[in-house]
């Protein structure tokens, strides 16, 4: 398999507020939100990110959707820096978080073409995009409807639709099924499983471990900004689930008691 997408030492720190420490108990003025963080992904594949609340997940995707700059380190998407090449990576991928709201002025309709002009889809190929996407997700029957109006598993939907207009090849996923009913959590997934046999390279974090076991070629297990654990489902389990597996590996790596610390 060809490699997409290689991570080499990502470090970003942040500085952390007094009301900050006061929530996260610390006196600690810094928090390292991804320490050297390395690892990599091949064409086809989905590969995860799998970590409790605060690892660092979303930092690390935020990188690579060139959002954020890193400390030190780099990260290489088809070739392209993220630290070098922002714009040309941009191009290349998709992100979508659902920290990310759409304009609820704007109706579904006119997003998606909006979006697919920006990034220079030509007219005939959003026309003919829309249709299938808004057709598939049952988007068709809301497309004149303010995104303000639309239920937030519809929001959603739209959103995915819109960060996949210009169809690329490197999709970066953060938390894809968060805040959904289970019967708009199964259309994604099963619309990621879809694009993954197309031959796109998948990028999601999560903190769910059914999410990962039923979606992911490969996993990386996040604490505390460090990748403690990287490789194949069935090679991190180890014949348990993977559930009984991350609880033993936080353990051993924090020291902490889990019956106590969740």
């Amino acid at each position: 398999m060809r490699e997409v997408l290689v991570v080499e030492n990502l470090k970003k720190t942040f500085t952390l507020s007094k009301k900050q420490q006061k929530l996260e108990k610390t006196t600690v003025s810094k928090k390292v939100a991804a320490n050297n963080v390395s690892f990599s992904a091949y064409e086809g594949e989905i590969f995860g990110l799998l970590g409790p609340n605060g690892a660092g997940k979303t930092t690390i995707l935020r990188m690579l959707a060139t959002l954020i700059k890193p400390d030190s380190g780099n990260a290489y998407i088809d070739g392209s820096s993220i630290t070098n090449h922002a714009r040309q990576v941009r191009s290349k991928i998709s992100f979508m978080t659902s920290e990310l709201k759409l304009e609820g002025f704007f109706t579904p309709n006119y997003l998606f073409d909006f979006f697919g002009e920006l990034h220079g889809v030509k007219p005939e190929v959003i026309k003919k995009r829309k249709q299938h996407l808004f057709n598939k997700f049952g988007i068709d029957k809301f497309a004149e409807v303010k995104v303000e109006n639309l239920s937030t598993g519809m929001k959603q939907k739209v959103s995915l639709v819109i960060s996949i207009v210009h169809n690329p090849e490197f999709i970066i996923f953060d938390e894809p099924t968060n805040g959904l009913d289970v019967l708009t959590a199964k259309v994604v997934t099963d619309f990621l499983l879809e694009l993954k046999k197309e031959g796109k390279t998948i990028i999601l974090s999560t903190h769910i471990f059914s999410l990962v076991e039923k979606l992911c070629d490969r996993v990386a297990i996040i604490i505390n900004g460090n990748i403690v654990e990287c490789d194949k489902i069935s090679e991190v389990t180890k014949n348990k689930s993977l559930e009984e597996e991350f609880f033993n590996i936080y353990e051993k790596v924090t020291g902490e008691n889990i019956w106590v610390t969740f």
